[in-house]
């Protein structure tokens, strides 16, 4: 086991359109006004950035994100990582309920290795903190995506 990779997947349930969704999650440039742990995004190119985040632990990431799949119709949006981050991250966002409810269920996967040089010292023993950073970092999400979404005009 290389205990330096993580294979992280949450599941989110949100009181809005799939469609509403799509369009707040496929805006990464946006993402820190309503996700507190997104502490800055940049755009370098049309489908590039670089993005910088931090939980409650006292260290930053930096990565260098590429989008690789960008895609309204099937609600799939998947990003490239490089930096103290290496891998991939994907939304899946699916409409609630075999019925076509109302709602929308997202699926969060994220596969990375971790470069940071104190964080790869640290991965043995600091796994499961690492983890619990991680796990705050989504919980913190799902609540300001909620909220960002309270507010959309559009959100139904």
């Amino acid at each position: 086991m290389d205990w330096c990779q993580y294979r992280f997947r949450s599941s989110w349930d949100v009181e809005a359109g799939p469609d509403a969704v799509y369009r707040i999650l496929e805006r990464p440039d946006e993402y820190p006004t309503w996700w507190p742990q997104v502490r800055e995004v940049r755009r370098t190119g049309e489908t590039t950035g670089t993005l910088r985040f931090r939980s409650a632990l006292p260290y930053d990431l930096f990565v260098t994100a590429h989008a690789t799949r960008q895609d309204p119709q099937a609600r799939v949006l998947e990003v490239a990582m490089y930096g103290d981050l290496e891998g991939w991250v994907r939304w899946t966002i699916l409409q609630n309920g075999a019925d076509g409810g109302a709602g929308t269920h997202l699926v969060f996967e994220q596969d990375v290795i971790v470069n940071k040089p104190l964080m790869r010292r640290l991965a043995l023993p600091c796994r499961p903190l690492f983890r619990a950073n991680h796990a705050l970092m989504m919980r913190q999400g799902r609540r300001g995506l909620r909220a960002r979404l309270a507010t959309a005009p559009d959100a139904v």
